[in-house]
């Protein structure tokens, strides 16, 4: 890999090859041209070895080009979004390749409203960077550089804010948190205690050495589940590690999946208000519980393209009271508009205080659906021919573009959308049974193949 993979909302490579102290200068002087003049900027890292030669580059460079510096040092994701605001700064940077291996590390931008860039505003940031734009200061135009004392306070408040704290603490729930030597633990280990949970905690050093691969998946977290049977925890709750997206394992010690995490917070978060005139928002390839459970409250739902990006802009325009995507993000905008494990965690705990449920027993009480999930390889030229054929194949279906292809009926739904970087195309199905949404995949990649076979196009 040569190049940096490059979303709208930053980029992420391996370093020393894709990822270098050169690109990452060029990457933020490229953001900091579209920033105000002598505006705060908030810089923090996940924990990952590499990540203090990028926050000095990164710094370096954000002072170079007349900006002063906030460091935060380690700090989630969403605490990110939070000192951002807090601070009243123009911008945040969070230095993290989230789930990717140790040899990678990313970097994420925010804008001075608390969260991730805008699609528009990202473009305009890889259009700076593909021109190798920069605004420099001469030396009487130097940015600061101050370090952060307290990173924590202001986001813990807003995460307990959202729930009924002397409910959780009479439970003395019995917590395993599992933040895998990422930036969890540093909020984490506060706001559990102070619910008053009898934590036990894995990985709670924050020093990118993970444990066990850094995606918070079932097979990942074999080992902890393990673990966790041994300790009686009456929660698991596994981070990644920038702490925005949260799995969860449930007292027998099962695994139950990222999908559950935005269908336990999104009942939490609904069952609290008079949900009839209430929207809440998911992207198009998060599960169809979140829209049962919107159904059931009596509330709007409202779908979006893939990408945290999108989804924070729908919930604004909506004004959504809660949202989310999929893979462990719940977003609640009464702490910010970025994904957020703390909140999930707090919220999680609350449902199981106010319920007197299980997580096991929250999670049967909830709509059942298996979700399946395959790539193929196709060259972009014929994507839209893809597209087209599954929308005549299924005509049966309600049809959404706004992220590839989305086909919905009463009972399951397809997703077929190209990938930004790569020559692949993601099909993602559910359906209430395994079968159904693997038949459904199966037929996507049998016609993508009649068009291979038809057009002559191989990879």
């Amino acid at each position: 890999m040569s190049e940096p993979i490059i979303s709208v909302s930053g980029l992420r490579g391996i370093i020393g090859q894709s990822l270098t102290p050169l690109v990452a200068s060029r990457y933020v002087a490229a953001f900091a041209s579209q920033l105000p003049p002598g505006g705060w900027v908030v810089v923090s890292r996940d924990g990952r070895v590499s990540g203090p030669m990028l926050a000095a580059t990164i710094g370096s460079t954000l002072q170079a080009s007349g900006l002063h510096v906030l460091y935060a040092d380690v700090a989630a994701t969403p605490t990110t979004g939070v000192l951002v605001r807090h601070h009243n700064a123009v911008g945040g940077i969070q230095i993290s390749a989230s789930h990717n291996p140790p040899s990678y590390n990313g970097i994420k931008l925010f804008g001075a409203d608390g969260r991730v860039i805008s699609a528009e505003t990202g473009r305009q940031v890889v259009e700076a960077y593909r021109a190798n734009k920069s605004r420099f200061s001469s030396v009487d135009g130097l940015g600061r550089w101050t370090e952060l004392a307290d990173t924590t306070s202001a986001h813990l408040q807003l995460v307990l804010n959202t729930v009924d704290c002397e409910r959780i603490r009479e439970r003395r729930f019995r917590v395993v948190l599992d933040s895998n030597h990422g930036a969890g633990s540093v909020v984490g280990h506060a706001l559990l205690e102070q619910l008053g949970c009898q934590l036990e905690i894995l990985g709670g050093t924050p020093d990118g050495l993970f444990s066990h691969p850094p995606e918070p998946t079932a097979a990942n977290l074999q080992g902890v589940a393990d673990q966790a049977r041994g300790l009686e925890a009456d929660a698991v709750f596994c981070q990644d590690p920038d702490a925005d997206r949260l799995a969860v394992i449930d007292e027998q010690g099962r695994y139950i999946g990222e999908e559950y995490t935005l269908a336990l917070t999104l009942e939490h978060a609904l069952s609290q208000i008079s949900a009839a005139s209430a929207t809440v928002v998911t992207n198009c390839s998060s599960s169809r519980m979140s829209a049962d459970i919107a159904q059931k409250y009596g509330a709007r739902y409202e779908m979006s393209a893939v990408g945290e990006a999108n989804v924070t802009a729908k919930m604004i325009e909506t004004k959504a009271v809660y949202g989310g995507e999929g893979n462990g993000g719940p977003i609640d905008p009464r702490v910010g508009y970025v994904r957020d494990s703390f909140a999930a965690m707090a919220q999680i705990l609350d449902l199981m205080a106010k319920s007197n449920r299980s997580i096991s027993e929250l999670v049967a009480a909830l709509p059942k659906y298996e979700i399946q999930k395959t790539v193929l390889s196709l060259r972009n030229e014929l994507v839209p021919d893809l597209l087209n054929a599954l929308a005549q194949e299924f005509g049966d279906a309600r049809s959404d573009r706004q992220d590839g292809l989305r086909l919905d009926w009463e009972d399951r739904w397809l997703l077929v959308r190209p990938s930004n970087t790569e020559p692949i195309v993601r099909a993602i199905a559910e359906a209430k049974d395994a079968v159904t949404a693997a038949q459904l995949c199966e037929r996507t990649a049998a016609i993508a193949q009649k068009l291979i076979s038809q057009k002559g196009l191989l990879l």
